[in-house]
């Protein structure tokens, strides 16, 4: 795996559940963004515009998202002359992180803004695909933590686990499943969150959604647990139903400005399109 996220300095007890797991597995005004936007080719050369000051992280992170959100999306909008071919939704998650972290380690940032790919377990346990976390200096304890689920196209979920239930699994994958049963895995995400604080925010990441398979979109909340009170449970429909009452959505870099710029124990929620 790569760089472990420690505890913040005013939340160690509670961070120290998520590092067991590790360990056990080894305010300014935001931007919007219009309905339609340009594509590039898949092959488009990934650099970042040299207006930006190297210094601000904001617009190198959001830049990266941007960056990753863009090559995924041409995967994801791929059709093959003869239907032989589809990208699965690995494959489509792992596209993402790799072009992301690329750009990433080549602006050099990283020890500011990390990225850390979950293990299969991890995945399972936590429900998470990869934390994001700014971090403080000179600790490198995470100041602010981003656990970011992938959502995919409910057919390409479907075909996904009807491929991987003919596949035998591992001992660890085994025990992870059974701790996590009695949640679905949008739940065990917010669990998670929660459990670390309001610094600690969920970002579900839609590859496609019913209205418009052909986008990024992304819910991001610090209070997800809020809605646990008002509903029996937290699931797509409930996820997908903050689209519905949204009037407009934030882009990658309004979406890392809110977050750098919120006060402590602020509740925030946002609707981003990636795409």
């Amino acid at each position: 795996m790569g760089q472990k996220i420690s505890s913040t300095t005013s939340n160690n007890k509670k961070n120290s559940s998520f590092l067991s797991f590790l360990k056990l597995f080894s305010s300014q005004e935001p931007s919007l963004v219009s309905s339609t936007s340009p594509r590039t080719g898949i092959f488009a050369k990934l650099t970042t515009p040299s207006a930006i000051d190297p210094n601000d992280f904001t617009r190198l992170i959001s830049n990266c998202i941007s960056f990753a959100s863009t090559r995924t999306q041409e995967y994801l909008l791929f059709k093959d002359p003869e239907g032989k071919l589809q990208p699965s939704p690995l494959a489509l998650t792992q596209v993402f992180l790799m072009t992301y972290i690329t750009q990433s380690v080549n602006l050099d940032f990283t020890d500011t803004f990390n990225c850390t790919a979950m293990t299969p377990e991890q995945r399972i346990l936590l429900g998470a695909d990869w934390v994001w976390a700014i971090l403080e200096k000179p600790t490198k304890n995470p100041k602010i933590q981003i656990a970011v689920q992938v959502l995919h196209l409910p057919e390409r979920e479907e075909a996904e686990e009807r491929a991987t239930t003919r596949k035998p699994v591992s001992e660890s994958i085994q025990i992870a499943r059974m701790e996590s049963r009695n949640k679905n895995v949008y739940e065990r995400m917010v669990e998670f969150c929660t459990s670390i604080g309001m610094d600690c925010y969920a970002l579900f990441l839609f590859f496609g959604k019913k209205d418009d398979r052909e986008n990024i979109y992304g819910v991001l909340s610090n209070n997800f647990a809020a809605a646990v009170g008002k509903c029996d449970k937290i699931d797509r429909a409930l996820l997908e139903n903050f689209f519905t009452a949204s009037r407009y959505f934030h882009t990658p870099l309004g979406m890392i400005q809110a977050i750098f710029t919120k006060k402590t124990d602020e509740a925030l929620t946002l609707m981003i399109k990636f795409s």
